[in-house]
This record gives C-alpha cells, sequence and structure tokens, in this order.
C-alpha cells in the first residue's frame, strides 16, 4: 500500500513538474518574442507589436498599409527586375566559393550570400566589399544574441544584441542618406524605395529611424530562412546526384544548359523560370523535408475546439510545420527525398489545404515567399549549369533545428572551377553590379 501510495505522489509530482515547466516555457517564450521586438527598435518608435505574431513580425505580419507595400515589393513585375541582380549576386558568389583551395562551410556562406543579396538587390545599397563585410559581420553579432535573456547588463547577450542594433543603424543610416546619389544607372526600383514612395502616398511618411527599423525586417526576413533553405539544397543535390542530373537533362531540354555551361545567350527571365517544373518539384520538395522554421504563433480570434480540446478566444497558439509535414496523411513515405510527389501525376500537396506549408498558411503567411522560391530556383541552376561540388567530410553531418534548420558543422563542401565561361560571366556579373546595384 505505501508502495502504491509512493508511486501516485511521485506521478503527481512529476505531472506538477511538468506543468510547471511548460508554464515556464511560454513565459520565457514570450518574453524572448517581445525582446525581439523591443531589440530591433529604438525606445522612440511609433510602430506597434503586430497583434498575434509574439513580437515576430516577418513579412506579412505587419501594419495593413505595409501589407500593399509589400505586395508591391514582391509583385511578378518586381520580382522580374529583381531576378538578373540576384543572378549576379549568386554567380560571384559561387565564383569566390569555387576558388577557395579549402572546403567552404556552406551555412556560414549561404548566410554571407542571402546577406549580400539583401543589402544589394532587395535595399539597393552601394556598398564596399569592405562596408559588406563590417555590415555582415555585426548583423551576424546582432542575430547571435537576438534571443538573449532581457537582461541589460555589462558583457550580457542583451547588452551585445543591443550594441550591435545600434552598429547596425548607424551604417544603415548613412546608406540610407546616400541612396538618393546612386541613381545613375539603376534601372528598378527596390524594396526600399516602394517602402518610402508609399509611405509619402499614404501621407504617412516614415522618420529615419523608422526606415531603419524597416529595413532591418526586410534583412532579417532574408537572411536566416534563406540561408537554411540554400544549405538544405546543396546537401540534398550533394545526396542525390540522379536529381542533379535530372535538373541538367530540364535545362537542356530548355536551351539553358549546352556543352556542360550555363548558354550566356540563354537569358532566365521569370516566365521561363516558373515553367521549370522539375526544378519547381525539388524546390518544394527541399522545403517540405527541411523548412527552415518550425512554426509559428497566432492568437485564436474566436473560441474554438480541436480534437475536443477547447481554445479559448484570445489565446495563443503555436502549430507546427515540420510537425504537419511528417504527419500529414496525403504524404506518402514522408522520410524520403522524393521531388516527384509534387510532380502534375501525383500532385501530393493538391489534397488538402494545409498539408504543405513552409510559409505558413492563411491571411499572415509569409509575403517574401515568392521572392524565397525565386532566389532557391536561380541558385539550384546555377549550381547545376556552373558548378562542380563534393562532400568534403567521410559523412553527412547531423542537422540541428534551433534556431533554424542547419547542419551541426555547416556543411563542409568543396566547390570546383565554374565553366569555361566563367570570366566572361563574372565580368559582365561585376559590370552590371557596379552599374545597377
Amino acid at each position: 500500500m505505501l508502495f502504491d501510495t509512493f508511486d501516485i505522489v511521485s506521478a503527481l509530482a512529476t505531472l506538477a513538474a511538468c506543468l510547471v515547466s511548460m508554464a515556464l516555457l511560454l513565459a520565457v517564450s514570450q518574453q524572448l518574442w517581445q525582446l525581439r521586438w523591443t531589440a530591433t527598435r529604438d525606445k522612440n518608435c511609433k510602430l506597434p507589436m503586430p497583434k498575434g505574431s509574439m513580437g515576430f513580425p516577418f513579412i506579412g505580419e505587419t501594419c495593413h498599409w505595409l501589407l500593399q507595400v509589400f505586395a508591391k515589393v514582391f509583385s511578378h513585375e518586381a520580382l522580374e527586375s529583381y531576378l538578373p541582380k540576384i543572378q549576379q549576386v549568386i554567380q560571384e558568389s559561387l565564383r569566390v566559393w569555387s576558388s577557395t583551395p579549402e572546403p567552404i562551410n556552406v551555412y556560414r556562406e549561404s548566410q554571407r550570400l542571402s546577406f549580400t543579396m539583401a543589402v544589394r538587390v532587395l535595399l539597393g545599397f552601394r556598398v564596399t566589399e569592405e562596408e559588406m563585410k563590417h555590415l555582415f559581420s555585426t548583423f551576424q553579432d546582432f542575430v547571435n544574441n537576438l534571443f538573449s535573456l532581457p537582461i541589460d547588463l555589462p558583457f550580457s547577450g542583451y547588452r551585445r544584441g543591443i550594441r550591435a542594433r545600434d552598429t547596425l543603424q548607424k551604417s544603415i543610416e548613412k546608406a540610407i542618406r546616400e541612396k538618393p546619389m546612386c541613381t545613375q544607372g539603376k534601372d528598378y526600383s527596390d524594396a526600399l524605395d516602394v517602402l518610402m514612395e508609399s509611405s509619402k502616398e499614404n501621407g504617412s511618411e516614415l522618420t529615419m529611424q523608422e526606415l531603419k527599423e524597416s529595413t532591418i525586417e526586410l534583412i532579417f526576413a532574408a537572411f536566416a530562412t534563406t540561408a537554411s533553405a540554400s544549405t538544405s539544397l546543396i546537401m540534398q543535390l550533394l545526396r542525390h546526384p540522379q536529381v542533379l542530373e535530372r535538373l541538367r537533362e530540364e535545362l537542356r531540354s530548355r536551351g539553358l544548359l549546352h556543352n556542360g555551361c550555363l548558354c550566356p545567350e540563354a537569358e532566365l527571365r521569370l516566365d521561363t523560370i516558373i515553367s521549370l517544373k522539375y526544378l519547381d518539384c525539388v524546390i518544394k520538395e527541399v522545403l517540405r523535408l527541411f523548412t527552415p522554421v518550425s512554426g509559428a504563433y497566432r492568437t485564436a480570434m474566436q473560441t474554438f475546439e480541436l480534437d475536443g480540446v477547447q481554445i479559448p478566444k484570445g489565446w495563443s497558439v503555436m502549430y507546427s510545420i515540420r510537425d504537419t509535414h511528417d504527419t500529414a496523411a496525403v504524404f506518402k513515405d514522408v522520410d524520403a527525398f522524393d521531388p516527384d510527389r509534387f510532380s502534375q501525376e501525383r500532385s501530393e500537396d493538391k489534397e488538402g489545404r494545409f498539408h504543405y506549408l513552409p510559409f505558413g498558411g492563411g491571411v499572415r503567411s509569409c509575403l517574401g515567399k515568392q521572392l524565397a522560391t525565386l532566389f532557391l530556383r536561380i541558385l539550384a541552376i546555377e549550381l547545376a549549369c556552373t558548378s562542380r561540388f563534393e562532400l568534403a567530410t567521410r559523412n553527412f553531418p547531423r542537422v540541428i533545428t534551433v534556431p533554424v534548420v542547419h547542419p551541426v558543422d555547416g556543411l563542409k563542401v568543396k566547390f570546383y572551377g565554374l565553366d569555361s565561361n566563367q570570366n566572361e560571366i563574372m565580368a559582365k556579373s561585376e559590370e552590371l553590379l557596379g552599374a545597377t546595384v
């Protein structure tokens, strides 16, 4: 009897400990999301924390008129204008990767690549290589300390994050003020141009502080998740060389790949890229298996019931993207990397509304998803057409999911010389980057 009583008390104690742990986890999580909002903003910031986002305003989770602005930023016309600039940035990065004698850390270099794309293409900043290195280093300090406990003490992660934010904002303010003087040869409106013009049209011209904060938001949205997906793409192409070869076959059939190199006269167009069906399947499968973000928070707008559990109106709810992909009945053999599951013949993702949601779902899904998938498609094309690469370690590294999905060692890969057309491509790339970005 004593033994049974002891077991009951032990079970109750364990249950109580679990409940306390869950409560603490939710409380700390909310504080960290709140910190993420406040850490990016000056104390005089007038923008409210978006409802339902727990202070984590990805693109698509901000005030209404900004949603309309971002709809312009990521429109078909805007993506068409970004395309050649994104391709140039990717080509330059691959050239650097291939000229490095040692294996590169793909995750770290993908972070650098996505950061460069955001700064030069999305924001249209003209900065020197030294300034870019300084910006990237500062931004990494900011991101690395973003989720520190909100304890403002010397040498704390929170204090380092605030210091990095202030340094970053000074550099960004300099770039914003110089922007109007660097329009010669520029042939497109970048996201920052649209943001400033639209704010004037709405009669609510943004202050310099608000512009700096919006700029950091745009960089952040394009940084970690894009780098994660880029790294996963490269890892899967290494794991599945037959997939890479099928990509090349599709590119050959469309006249984009000839004699093992990207055809110089075959200019990439947005409609051409969208029409590459197998490429689309590959990108979708990478994002299904290796969704960069585990999930997101939302606020219940009304009381509802889920599996017999009542969720009251106003509660914060976290949904898991990764678990949804892993448990969705529509996907067959969920652990296998199988791009053909998204082919027209199978279309496994079309069998339900919310079985596949790498960018979230509903009205608050990520507005930047078209830009992200365009970036990944161009990267895949350049890898298939102009690169040769191989794993530099004996085995593939273990993948971890915090803060975003990435290999534990960053993925060490040796890139070799680009195609025979390398010099011509890079000379054109450097000329265009200097003139238009």
